[in-house]
């Protein structure tokens, strides 16, 4: 194991979070090195990794690019289509921290001889009888702990989160003091990165450029009730997720949402929010921290949403070595495919994907 010192490798997008980490690593003491991973560039526009060598000039550190476009589209984004036409609903953005960006910065950081890397996420990490966690954020609205479930000890034990005891206004204030306006002003980026706003033309698109049409791949379909019954006609399954009310492209007398999805028929099942109710769920390529904290404990909070929707749970190991969840109270729109994340007293214990 490489011996620890004080050199970090930050992965720099450019943006307010990653570029106020830089400023307040370099005040910590560390030596830093920016890198920008060129995952997914909209219509070739490199401005993100210009201002992040931009900044690195400016704070006097090393700067590098890194071309991961083909592991990303390759991890990433046809893992997206998979799930879409799967009649899944995908979590690209989790998948990307815990499998892609977190393990490259540290194998590039190992071919560098740097021991810490380190990221502008929204997070903390604690060390409590020789186990590393990842716990809440000091500002509640970004905290990031959602998307790092799978991450392993070798990647917390390196970690450093230089953005996870500040809020965000702070930040910007900090950027603006040390003289960077632009930084302290810039955007949030919002939703994926490759499809930031509506992921169906992202998939009409992608299809395009293998020269076919969407309309000829999946083509429209039924909607239908809970006992088959027809209901309507829709676009074609993908462009429907579990638990979706809104645009369904069709008007009743009541509030209806997608319950299921089935791939093969093209059909998507509409009901009352009721009727999405569950008590249990299903989890695969789950990730433990801490076994004896998560396993069999009444007091475990479960999180199938970024931002909301705390449920307390009890978590089980099938014998086919799924995570067994069920829940305290019943809670709707579980999708398959979607993420869920496991708390207690404010830690991260693990995580998995929705069977």
């Amino acid at each position: 194991m490489m011996e620890e010192n004080k050199r970090v490798l930050l992965g720099m997008s450019g943006g307010t979070d990653s570029s106020v980490a830089a400023l307040r690593l370099l005040e910590a003491g560390y030596e830093v090195t920016g890198v920008t991973f060129r995952f997914y560039e909209i219509d070739g526009s490199t401005a993100s990794s210009d201002d992040a060598r931009e900044l690195s000039e400016k704070l006097g550190i090393a700067h590098i690019t890194y071309d991961a476009r083909t592991l990303f589209r390759e991890q990433i984004m046809e893992y997206f289509v998979r799930e879409y036409m799967a009649g899944r609903t995908p979590v690209p953005c989790t998948l990307c921290n815990n499998f892609l960006k977190w393990p490259l910065l540290a194998r590039i950081a190992d071919e560098m001889g740097v021991y810490h890397i380190a990221t502008g996420h929204y997070a903390r990490k604690v060390k409590m009888d020789d186990t590393y966690y990842i716990t809440y954020a000091a500002d509640g609205d970004k905290d990031q702990t959602f998307f790092l479930w799978g991450l392993p000890q070798e990647i917390l034990r390196r970690m450093l989160l230089p953005m996870g005891d500040i809020t965000k206004a702070e930040a910007r204030a900090q950027a603006a003091d040390k003289g960077f306006h632009e930084v302290s002003v810039k955007k949030d980026s919002l939703g994926v990165c490759f499809c930031p706003m509506d992921y169906r033309s992202f998939l009409k698109r992608w299809f395009a450029d293998k020269g076919q049409s969407f309309a000829e791949v999946v083509g429209r379909g039924k909607f239908i009730d809970e006992n088959g019954g027809f209901i309507g006609w829709h676009e074609g399954y993908p462009f429907y997720t579990v638990g979706q009310r809104r645009g369904l492209g069709i008007h009743l007398n009541r509030a209806v949402f997608v319950k299921e999805i089935d791939p093969l028929k093209n059909e998507v099942t509409l009901a009352p929010l009721q009727s999405l109710e569950k008590t249990e769920m299903l989890l695969k390529d789950w990730n433990m921290v801490c076994a004896d904290r998560l396993l069999g404990d009444d007091d475990v909070i479960v999180k199938i949403r970024y931002r909301k929707q705390e449920n307390h749970c009890t978590v089980t190991v099938t014998p086919d070595n799924l995570l067994h969840v069920q829940l305290h109270e019943s809670l709707a729109a579980i999708a398959p495919g979607q993420a869920a994340a496991f708390y207690k007293d404010g830690l991260l214990l693990g995580g998995g994907i929705i069977v």
